[in-house]
């Protein structure tokens, strides 16, 4: 790889290649093309997933969730089980005893807040109220708050994992050491709304098959034929 850009990124503003990278990607993996369904119908489900998903990988992460949907077929059943009982059944997913808690704390709060234990009643907020009150939920960062807000909500946000900030640096969209929210920031300032979805589903898609983190398949890369990244081996 290149040398390292500086953490200082993105202050220069929109990069000028920007669409016509999302163009080369989507000719790739086809999800703007064909944008996939990955929601839930109740967005709690999602919310619940996304929480489970820190720290480990998606077959942990959906091991845990059909375990706790196995126990307690219900949120309502969930938020009344004792925290041991909510704690071995998401063993799974790993950190057991901290996501446990912190589960049972939102169920607590989405009750207090709604009535229920539901967010449908965010899908008739504004984009600013839900993203204020999944916000203000313990344990939940700027990454699963987007998750949500894209996925299950609808709404216009760019997740940022590991595959899209490793991608973005080594397109020099961002420096080397900038958190994951301010590069969530900048793509959101730079990708227009009705490309979040298929865009980011493209470039996740590219990290896991091409521009892997170690050994990135750089000679496979269309980005690289055409010149547009600049890290290109």
């Amino acid at each position: 790889m290149r040398a390292k850009n500086s953490d200082t990124a993105g202050a220069a503003g929109r990069p000028p290649d920007i669409d016509r990278v999302l163009d080369i990607l989507d000719e790739l993996w086809g999800n703007e093309r064909t944008p996939p369904r990955l929601g839930h119908e109740e967005p709690l489900d999602g919310l619940v997933l996304t929480l489970l998903s820190q720290n480990t990988n998606d077959r942990n992460r959906d091991r845990g969730f059909a375990a706790l949907k196995a126990a307690f077929p219900t949120w309502s059943e969930t938020a009344s089980a004792p925290v041991e009982d909510v704690e071995e059944a998401i063993r799974p997913a790993g950190l057991a005893r901290t996501k446990s808690a912190r589960l049972l704390e939102i169920l607590g709060r989405i009750k207090d807040k709604f009535g229920e234990y539901s967010l449908m009643p965010l899908k008739m907020s504004s984009d600013s109220e839900a993203l204020d009150f999944l916000s203000s939920l313990p344990g939940i960062g700027a990454k699963t708050v987007a998750c949500v807000m894209l996925f299950d909500l609808g709404r216009p946000a760019f997740p940022v994992d590991t595959h899209i900030a490793r991608f973005s640096r080594r397109m020099k969209w961002a420096g080397e050491s900038l958190p994951p929210e301010k590069i969530q920031t900048l793509l959101e300032e730079w990708i227009p709304k009705e490309r979040f979805l298929g865009g980011h589903i493209n470039i996740i898609e590219h990290g896991r098959g091409l521009c892997h983190a170690r050994k990135p398949k750089c000679d496979q890369c269309p980005l690289k034929r055409t010149g547009l990244c600049p890290s290109a081996e």
